[in-house]
Order: C-alpha cells, then sequence, then structure tokens
C-alpha cells in the first residue's frame, strides 16, 4: 500500500492543524495506521495509531487530550486533528499503517508533510 501525507503547513501556537493520510493500492480498511514525527536532531516518535477497526486508539501522552486520530475506510483516508499546537510540536509528521492489528511494527510509510508552529 502507498501513503500519500498531506496537510502540514506554518501555523502560530494554540492554533490547529489535520493532516491527512491517503493510501492506494491496497485494502486501507485491513491496516492498522499510525502516526508519527520527527522534529529536527531528534529521533522520530510515536505520536498516535488506530486500530484497522477503528478501535482501539493510542496516544502519545504529549499530545493526549490535543490530537485526534481517525479515520474514514470509504476514502481510504487516517487524519490527525491536531489542536492547541505548540512549538514542541513542530516536526514532519509521518503516516505509516501496517496488516490487522496495531503491533507497532508498520510495513508502509508515507513520506511525510511539515508542521511548522511559532510562538
Amino acid at each position: 500500500v502507498q501513503l500519500q501525507a498531506s496537510g502540514g503547513g506554518l501555523v502560530q501556537a494554540g492554533g490547529s492543524l489535520r493532516l491527512s493520510c491517503v493510501a492506494s493500492g491496497g485494502t486501507f480498511s485491513s491496516y492498522s495506521m499510525g502516526w508519527f514525527r520527527q522534529a529536527p536532531g531528534k529521533e522520530r516518535e510515536f505520536v498516535a495509531a488506530m486500530s484497522w477497526s477503528g478501535s482501539p486508539t493510542y496516544y502519545a501522552d504529549s499530545v493526549k487530550g490535543r490530537f485526534t486520530i481517525s479515520r474514514d475506510n470509504v476514502k481510504n483516508t487516517g487524519y490527525l486533528q491536531m489542536n492547541s499546537l505548540n512549538p514542541e510540536d513542530t516536526a514532519v509528521y509521518y503516516c505509516a499503517a501496517e496488516k490487522g492489528i496495531v503491533r507497532d511494527v508498520y510495513d508502509y510509510w508515507g513520506q511525510g508533510t511539515l508542521v511548522t508552529v511559532s510562538s
């Protein structure tokens, strides 16, 4: 399956963005999906994940209560709604997919979309 992430951009602190991840070449509804991010000079870190069925969902502590992961299997698209953004959220965000349940063993990755949060 191929993944195409989009929706990044420049936003002021306190603002919101919604990232999208469009899947093609596979049965999206059978894949769990995740979002990761990598800030400059740092390692890639987990942000959120959602099972193929829509439940359960998982969030990193740093984004819990501010970010929401969702999916539309009809549109073959996953989303990451990001609210109350702060400069520490600045990073390249990647979507990923793995067959079946969430096991944190992602086989497919999108190209990344840059989110910049200004103070």
